[in-house]
């Protein structure tokens, strides 16, 4: 039984899907105009977990997260570079799929683009408009928010709120201040497609709307994202869909539950490129191992907020080096067949409580006996949790040298440090301990013999 906490419902629901034989669930994804911030994986990471929870459960999931590939701050880097829009939004997105990988992030099952939903776009907003639900002025499409009965309904909002919180346009041609744009006219070199209301392009909101229904149908299981796109964003998604097939008066025909992530610090401050703690994943990758990271983002509860600090990466490092050394240590074990155990799912079912599942992870460790069936299980929890994917020897630094001395002249000096043992001269077998160490090589004397790794 997995649970979830609903936005929608404002509490813990157990999770019943529409139809238990595929679960449906959309993300809202990137606008692709430059690096993705740390506040960008997070969403990624903890959704894709999502989906492998869900799994685990469910025979098929269909996991949507769309790639934004049209918005004016797309237009805005494309002047400012000199490129075309497609050459910016075709790297981006490249960059950001190559990044969430290296974070352990699989690329959604369907991952649409929103230049590739235009003609969805269009027939939504025409049922909007035929609804009265929508309207055309001076070549735009507005949503005209008064129309819809249940408006605010996700995030709460009073109406002043609504119109504070909106980042409303002044403009003489709407209706009501709160109404949004569905669609605005595109002059000179920008970009735009044909409508029955001119030459233009879509506005933000409806792209989700279109991609999410197109893709998935309606009413789907999942919708989720930030927390920062609850207002306006979601809030608009579910007004424009809603509207149009006629269902005003129930979200839920639209997405059953909504799944927010929190937001996102940098030591104890909001991210800003003006406070200059800005951080991107691709710098981070330069680094960090993307494990180091994921677990990083893992380690607090995907609602509660997050505080991205140098200590926090520091213990995510720590705790997998934990890990690995477990695992390096069964090196010489044949791991058996094992299902994650009972207590990580148990925490992972009630609404993805990582960091319970990976504080259990020690617990397993100190309670299973058997060596074979410890290996197993560890491979199990890190193959849902997306760590320990790596070569345990590798990780740890076992057999990897470095620029100060190689690895032919460390088996030299262990060789005679060997030797200087057996003649119980101890001073010249410190002595190499002490030179191996300092060229950033650690010794550890075991029972087969002494092996070496990297600092």
């Amino acid at each position: 039984m997995i649970k979830l906490y609903n936005s929608l419902a404002r509490e813990k629901q157990v999770f019943e899907p529409i139809d238990p034989s595929h679960v449906r669930m959309y993300a809202c994804g990137p606008t692709v105009y430059n690096y993705a911030h740390i506040g960008n994986a997070r969403m990624a990471v903890s959704f894709e977990l999502l989906a492998r929870v869900l799994r685990t459960v469910y025979p098929k999931v269909t996991y949507a997260s769309n790639i934004t590939d049209i918005d004016d701050k797309i237009m805005d880097a494309a002047r400012e570079s000199g490129d075309a829009i497609s050459t910016i939004t075709e790297k981006y997105a490249r960059i950001y799929n190559e990044d969430m990988a290296a974070l352990g992030a699989r690329i959604p099952d369907i991952q649409p683009k929103a230049t590739e939903s235009i003609p969805e776009m269009i027939a939504l907003m025409e049922k909007l408009i035929a609804a009265g639900h929508a309207y055309v002025a001076e070549g735009h499409v507005l949503f005209h928010v008064p129309s819809d009965p249940s408006y605010g309904v996700l995030s709460g909002r009073s109406r002043d709120e609504q119109i504070a919180g909106a980042r409303v346009d002044v403009a003489p041609y709407k209706k009501d201040p709160a109404d949004f744009v569905l669609w605005k006219p595109s002059t000179g070199d920008q970009p735009g497609w044909n409508s029955p209301w001119g030459y233009g392009r879509p506005g933000w909101h409806i792209e989700c709307s279109a991609m999410a229904e197109k893709h998935l149908g309606l009413p789907f299981d999942i919708h989720g994202g930030g927390a920062d796109l609850k207002f306006p964003h979601h809030e608009n998604e579910i007004a424009q869909s809603c509207c149009a097939h006629g269902q005003e008066n129930s979200p839920e025909s639209f997405a059953k539950y909504w799944v927010h992530n929190g937001f996102l610090t940098v030591d104890g401050e909001k991210m800003s490129k003006s406070l200059g703690n800005f951080k991107t994943a691709h710098e981070l990758l330069e680094k960090y191992k993307g494990e180091v990271l994921r677990l990083t983002l893992l380690g607090a509860h995907y609602r509660q907020p997050l505080d991205w600090s140098d200590g926090a990466i520091a213990q995510s490092q720590k705790q997998l080096d934990g890990f690995y050394g477990h695992l390096h240590a069964l090196k010489d074990e044949t791991a058996t067949q094992e299902n994650v155990p009972a207590e990580i799912l148990e925490a992972l079912y009630d609404d993805l409580n990582t960091p319970l599942a990976i504080s259990r992870i020690h617990s397993v460790i100190k309670d299973e006996k058997n060596p074979a069936a410890l290996k197993g299980k560890l491979i199990a929890i890190g193959a849902l949790l997306g760590i320990l994917q790596e070569d345990p020897a590798s990780w740890l630094g076992y057999g990897q040298t470095n620029d100060v001395i190689s690895a032919a002249e460390i088996e030299a000096l262990l060789e005679k440090r060997q030797q200087a043992k057996k003649a119980k001269d101890f001073a010249t077998a410190d002595a190499i301990r002490k030179q191996l160490d300092e060229a950033g090589i650690l010794i550890e004397d075991t029972a087969l013999g002494p092996v070496w790794k990297s600092k």
